[in-house]
């Protein structure tokens, strides 16, 4: 918001000689200091300062907001009010809202190829990568490409060696998620549109928001268990399972990468043709429809990885 600021205008001839006196003074009266500005690394972009460090703050106690994008929405509101409901505490005020990043030449190195939408093409493609470098941080800092230009106006994230602010959403080295605790349980809320993960006592452990399904493709409510988890996986295209694929598609192999159509994992479930699994497209969970099975964020679904296995039990329910 910009703050237009007018000076007053003398009304009175007889105020000029006063103003004079007042200006010279000024000029030998040090002006009092302003605060300083607060560190980068704990300031966010606009108004939505707070709201960024609620969603980092969120992704840290594993009540995922999606892709923190900073930003006010109805996914964050859900993690806040599910980490709440939880007993979850946010009082962390040592931890920063951002923390300093250099780019590696890892993070530059590609190669990277813009994705066709439609899924005969990506067919023809021997890896579905990343599209560009800024896309790939932000999957490993849980943010929107767009907050990061926002947080960075110029930076040239090609180039390695440059030193960026990200959201600090790791709580260990950036390049090695935490180990995530065991699941007893998954329960999948077609209301809310969350996956939860749950220990041997119930207790919520992990929230993520989802995409689980549509008037077409309806979530199954019941009970079903994980039969396996496949990392990378190949997505194999049957069109006869979509109600909205165009009449021209056969089935094809689409190869793995994170913007494979099932992202970098894929749950199984006992329930035949549907799993839990990673996305291409972040911003869109919790806001969309799906083709049946339960999508996360790629971070989020790997995060889950790691938490169940063969036996898991995992409820659909209202």
């Amino acid at each position: 918001m910009l703050i237009a600021l007018t000076g007053m205008r003398g009304k009175f001839v007889r105020l000029l000689t006063t103003a004079i006196v007042l200006i010279t003074t000024s000029a030998i009266t040090a002006a009092p200091r302003k605060p300083p500005p607060a560190p980068a690394a704990n300031r966010a972009p606009g108004q939505h300062n707070q709201q960024l460090r609620t969603q980092v703050l969120l992704d840290r106690a594993h009540f995922s907001p999606g892709e923190i994008d900073g930003l006010p929405g109805r996914v964050t509101r859900t993690a806040l009010e599910d980490c709440r409901r939880a007993g979850c505490s946010l009082d962390q005020a040592s931890v920063p809202t951002l923390i300093p990043y250099t780019i590696t030449a890892d993070d530059v190195r590609g190669p990277f190829e813009k994705i066709p939408d439609d899924l005969m093409e990506q067919a023809t493609l021997e890896h579905l990568g990343y599209a560009s470098p800024i896309e790939g941080l932000g999957e490993k800092f849980h943010a929107s490409p767009k907050l990061l230009h926002r947080l960075n106006p110029r930076v040239d994230f090609s180039t390695a060696g440059g030193t960026i602010q990200v959201p600090n959403v790791h709580q260990e080295n950036v390049h090695q998620e935490p180990s995530a605790p065991h699941a007893a349980s998954v329960v999948v809320s077609k209301s809310r549109l969350t996956v939860q993960a749950l220990d041997d006592a119930r207790n919520v452990i992990a929230d993520y928001p989802a995409t689980v399904g549509s008037v077409h493709d309806p979530l199954p409510i019941g009970k079903w268990k994980v039969v396996h988890v496949t990392w990378n996986p190949v997505f194999y295209y049957n069109p006869d399972l979509f109600w909205d694929a165009p009449s021209a598609d056969t089935k094809a192999t689409i190869q793995p990468g994170p913007n494979n159509p099932v992202g970098v994992v894929w749950i199984g479930l006992t329930k035949e043709h549907y799993g839990i699994h990673g996305t291409p497209e972040p911003s869109l969970i919790g806001h969309v429809q799906s083709h049946g099975c339960i999508r996360l964020t790629n971070w989020d679904a790997a995060e889950l990885a790691g938490m169940v296995g063969p036996g898991t039990a995992v409820i659909f329910e209202e």
